[in-house]
């Protein structure tokens, strides 16, 4: 008798075990699959809201340029993944990221507005630029033509852009 319930005991451990396997298994299978999803659409967001900032740095760079000379305005940007470089020898803004999405066809750079987007992808690494030229404007960064690469970080930089005058009209940035 004793012998009978020792092996009903051990089938319902072997079959708990079993159930448990394919259960954990189903959901390493899922998460291989959607796991890459994920990834491009937090990408595909980051990439959207960098455009909005390029957007909303060039509309403050356009305010400062438009007023008198001495004219100052203070903002925070974030930057959760990619670099934010100010360019001050070729007078260019630009934001680079290593993504999982493809925000437009490789190599095809886009123009919307003054913003260029350009894709490029060597094998399975995807590189999304996003560039803002001020051929209208003389950048310097901290009053030299230097170049400033801002790296992801948890917390905001926060920016000061002036209007330093002259002509062609120098437009001053830094990091506070």
């Amino acid at each position: 008798m004793k012998r009978g319930q020792i092996s009903k005991k051990g089938q319902i451990w072997v079959e708990t075990i079993i159930y448990t396997l394919i259960a954990v298994s189903m959901i390493a299978a899922v998460l291989f699959f959607v796991q890459p999803k994920i990834k491009e659409l937090q990408d595909k967001t980051i990439i959207s809201q960098s455009i909005e900032v390029m957007r909303y740095i060039d509309s403050i760079i356009a305010e400062v340029g438009q007023g008198v000379p001495g004219n100052k305005r203070e903002f925070e940007v974030g930057i959760k993944k990619g670099t934010l470089t100010f360019d001050g020898k070729d007078d260019k803004i630009i934001f680079k990221i290593k993504s999982n999405y493809e925000y437009s066809e490789p190599e095809i750079a886009i123009n919307e507005g003054d913003l260029e987007i350009l894709t490029t992808k060597k094998g399975e690494d995807i590189t999304v630029t996003l560039t803002v030229n001020y051929t209208q404007y003389d950048l310097k960064y901290k009053g030299e033509d230097e170049v400033k690469i801002l790296p992801a970080a948890s917390t905001p930089y926060r920016v000061l852009i002036s209007n330093e005058g002259s002509a062609p009209l120098k437009i001053n940035i830094e990091i506070a």
